[in-house]
């Protein structure tokens, strides 16, 4: 990868060298082919970059999306909600496959939580560092004062493992609990126990699925997210033992906040840890979110 870059730079100062002689020689139609290859050149220099930062063994993996609403009520629900339709806008803009796995809605509007998955490139590697606390100041839609609110989500980013990954679980360590799968307003959508909870007893995580009509169906997508986040677990608790992190910008709980979305008195998203920003929060929320991305693989 080195020896390709080496090489791309070389090439760079070999175009811009054409460029400037070009430019001396008034000789337009060479000068506007060579900026072309100097702007396709330095894309492919990024592309490699990228693949230098994506060169974990989790990064090429798919992803799971987890997002909780914080206190607040309806307040968080809707914002849980607006993060989700930025994520799916992201990967519809990207063509990355989503497909629906859990989710709970508010009592008036929005999200209690909603799990989906994403699968398409490097995936988790793109996205993992989306996990943390994501902070909305705005002008309420559900406050007849039209006062100024602030809501929380939690955004939680773990990959999804093939068969070739092992991960044990025994099942003395598991507490499978079933109940009948819920809509708005807490409404029962299937007369069956069919949705799923599993908790890993160790480790205290929950996982749960409501999405298929089959309660075996739920169990099984359980058992492989259950995997997921185990894996996950164990990928963290490395990363702490073998670096000396710096906590504040690594650890993820609800105290960590990563990012603010500003819609009054002024209009701006900017990312806490790398000081990223944009002035135009719609953009943002419409999924295109690759600045922010692209910032947080290079910090």
């Amino acid at each position: 990868m080195v020896k390709v870059y080496e090489i791309s730079l070389n090439e760079l100062k070999d175009l811009k060298d054409i460029y400037d002689l070009a430019i001396d020689e008034k000789n337009n139609k060479v000068a506007n082919e060579t900026l072309q290859s100097i702007i396709d050149l330095r894309n492919k220099v990024k592309k490699n970059e990228i693949k230098c930062f994506l060169s974990k063994e989790s990064d090429i993996l798919d992803c799971y999306i987890e997002i909780h609403a914080g206190a607040g009520g309806t307040e968080s629900q809707d914002w849980a909600e607006m993060l989700k339709r930025m994520y799916l806008k992201w990967a519809q803009k990207k063509g990355f496959k989503t497909t629906l796995i859990s989710e709970h809605k508010g009592e008036e509007a929005g999200l209690k939580s909603t799990i989906f998955k994403i699968e398409g490139t490097y995936l988790h590697g793109w996205l993992k560092s989306e996990s943390g606390i994501h902070r909305l100041v705005r002008v309420s839609p559900f406050d007849s004062g039209a006062r100024r609110h602030t809501s929380f989500a939690s955004v939680w980013v773990y990959p999804i493992i093939d068969e070739s990954i092992e991960v044990e679980i025994k099942d003395k360590d598991l507490r499978v609990d079933t109940y009948r799968s819920s809509g708005a307003g807490g409404q029962h959508v299937n007369t069956t126990d069919s949705a799923v909870r599993i908790t890993h007893l160790p480790t205290k995580i929950v996982v749960q699925c409501q999405n298929e009509r089959s309660q075996h169906k739920n169990k099984e997508t359980c058992l492989k997210m259950l995997k997921a986040r185990l894996y996950d677990f164990e990928l963290k608790k490395k990363e702490k033992e073998n670096e000396n992190l710096e906590s504040n910008k690594t650890e993820i709980g609800w105290g960590h906040q990563i990012r603010s979305y500003i819609l009054h008195p002024y209009r701006l998203v900017k990312d806490n840890r790398t000081n990223f920003e944009s002035t135009d929060p719609n953009k943002v929320l419409d999924g295109n979110i690759d600045e922010f991305l692209e910032s947080s693989l290079f910090n």
